[in-house]
């Protein structure tokens, strides 16, 4: 799986997310995973089921991994985050 066909999901809107997905698709990858950590996690969700549902409707979700990430703030102090990868596939 080559670093390319991976989406890092942030703040920006779905759509755009969405629109990476379908491009990378048509573009011939035959899978894409979402990356999202924290309150991006159902922004990730609602990219994934927008092109299953009305973009490429072929696309099938291959598999999620959830975990827990460590990350140490500007302060030094160590927080908990959640992460999530899905991958989607043709």
């Amino acid at each position: 799986m080559s670093e390319e066909n991976v989406v890092y999901i942030g703040n920006k809107p779905v759509m755009n997310y969405v629109l990476a997905v379908v491009t990378q698709m048509n573009g011939g990858a035959p899978e894409v995973i979402l990356k999202a950590r924290g309150r991006a996690i159902s922004r990730a969700v609602d990219v994934a089921e927008i092109v299953r549902n009305r973009f490429i409707t072929d696309v099938d979700i291959a598999g999620i991994d959830i975990c827990t990430e460590e990350i140490t703030s500007n302060e030094g102090a160590n927080t908990n985050v959640s992460a999530i990868e899905i991958q989607l596939s043709k």
